[in-house]
């Protein structure tokens, strides 16, 4: 039942400020809780002397964010300036080149960071996709190309394979697993598309231009062949009006979530006390609630940059690269859950939509989802907290659908029709917010410890019940309701662009 009448100003602002009042008073507790707990035992490891001018240590838990924006941020800087400069000078030149100018950059820096050996390992995996791909059959293409991913993924040969990298860094068994990892994936979208369309001839030169691309390289997102090779061989490609304005806006963006970030880390550290349960125990329940709510938080602004700074490169290389992902607030179904619009949008292409169809069929859905995240936990890498992480998820995607079939059951179908549509919209209202703590709670899961989201889900739904439990969920409710606003207000300004497209 579509819903589109909009809610009151008053409604609105009651939503706004239980919803402000809320997330602030969590804070209050975690601010407090980051400020007594700074000096204890447990902390010692990850919470370090930061930027002492404000008298604050610095949550430095997660070493791949310290890594990316200390010792090697300067490098990461150098490495994608001189790939734009190379890339602007080849299109004022030749402008014909640029593809070939990007694949022997990207060569060359994957050579000057991980080794020769390295190189012709990842030249190895990519010319047996392309001989595969030359027989066209779609199923031994996928099949190869999960094969060769397990091989990054399982040992013995993750630990053959990996003896290929020579010298070694802090970033070294990172950069080894993204870029192999992404090399796989690219090429079986390569040979999966190349059987799609066996009159375009694909070449090896066209997977390797692909492939070492040097801003999707080593952290992604993925963009499917068909989209790469078509833009990438404009030979004369020209930007949109405003274009321009949009690549420095999502820079200055990334800038300012960088720092962000780095002030939010030296006043909570939301990283480092679950790790300490039993002082994370002892935290209030509304202090607990926001602390899982912002692991979540901060993994999505952790992508968010990361796409960010490599999709701006990619947009002044001409590129429509994958949109960054959808704002953890703004989530409240399993179906548009994911960190990386890139692999989602690889496994629904080649997985997903595949064997599901228009999953709108109990049966297909449930063999569909279960084959997508099979291929996740081989992406992941195989081990007890990805197989269960891939389970609840798997369950919470097909859970929708069967509460989806059973609204449109006969009786249930017609009692929503009864109920005028803000009732309607606050019962979906209801089970939305039941959904979105499901979703922090499975994520939870891989993003922090097992251990963690069991003391969150005691607290919240066991030892805490039924204060804290109606209390989350009607801030939650809140957080929704002002969700679905801002979709329908969106979808009403699509609606009247398309129109007044058609009536000019």
């Amino acid at each position: 039942m579509g819903v589109k009448t909009a809610l009151p100003a008053a409604e609105l602002g009651l939503y706004s400020l239980v919803l402000s009042g809320a997330l602030g008073y969590a804070g209050r507790g975690l601010f407090e809780a980051s400020q007594g707990g700074a000096h204890r035992k447990a902390f010692r490891e990850s919470v370090r002397p930061g930027w002492e001018y404000i008298g604050r240590k610095m949550d430095v838990a997660d070493f791949e964010w310290v890594m990316w924006f200390t010792s090697f941020r300067n490098a990461i800087f150098l490495a994608l300036s001189g790939h734009v400069l190379f890339a602007k000078l080849c299109t004022m030149v030749a402008p014909q080149l640029r593809s070939w100018m990007y694949a022997v950059y990207g060569a060359l820096a994957v050579v000057g960071t991980m080794g020769p050996w390295y190189l012709l390992l990842l030249l190895g995996h990519c010319v047996g996709l392309y001989v595969v791909s030359l027989l066209h059959q779609p199923w031994l293409c996928l099949g190869l190309g999960l094969a060769s991913l397990a091989s990054f993924k399982l040992d013995p040969l993750i630990s053959w394979q990996s003896g290929f990298v020579t010298g070694t860094f802090d970033l070294q068994e990172v950069l080894f697993h993204g870029g192999s990892g992404f090399t796989v994936l690219r090429c079986t979208s390569f040979a999966l598309e190349s059987c799609a369309h066996p009159d375009r001839r694909y070449s090896l030169a066209d997977l390797l231009k692909y492939n070492f691309y040097l801003p999707f390289f080593f952290f992604g997102p993925i963009m499917t062949f068909d989209r790469f090779h078509a833009q990438v061989s404009q030979v004369e490609p020209v930007r949109r009006e405003g274009e321009l304005w949009r690549i420095r806006a999502q820079a200055g963006l990334s800038v300012v979530a960088i720092v962000a970030v780095d002030i939010f880390f030296h006043f909570f550290y939301i990283l480092t006390i679950p790790n300490d349960l039993k002082f994370a125990s002892r935290l209030p329940d509304s202090a607990l609630a926001g602390l899982a709510y912002s692991n979540l938080v901060y993994d999505w602004v952790k992508a968010a940059v990361l796409f960010g700074v490599v999709n701006t490169v990619a947009r002044l290389d001409h590129l429509d690269p994958p949109r960054p992902p959808k704002c953890i607030t703004a989530l409240y179904v399993f179906s548009e859950t994911h960190f990386d619009r890139g692999i989602n949008d690889w496994l629904c292409r080649y997985v997903y939509d595949h064997v599901g169809g228009e999953h709108s069929e109990v049966i297909p859905e449930l063999v569909a989802t279960v084959a997508t995240f099979a291929v996740t936990t081989l992406w992941l890498g195989p081990c007890d907290t990805v197989y269960l992480w891939s389970c609840l998820n798997c369950f919470g995607l097909n859970f929708e659908l069967w509460v989806q079939k059973l609204a449109e059951w006969g009786p249930l179908a017609r009692i929503e029709a009864s109920l005028s549509e803000q009732m309607s919209r606050r019962v979906r209202a209801i089970f939305g917010a039941m959904n979105f703590w499901a979703i922090i709670m499975y994520n939870l899961v891989s993003l922090n410890s097992f251990e963690f989201t069991e003391l969150v889900a005691k607290r919240l739904l066991l030892t805490g019940f039924p204060q804290t439990t109606l209390a989350v969920l009607f801030v939650t409710y809140c957080g929704v309701q002002l969700v679905k606003e801002r979709e329908r207000t969106l979808m009403l300004e699509e609606e009247q662009k398309q129109d007044k497209e058609k009536s000019e």
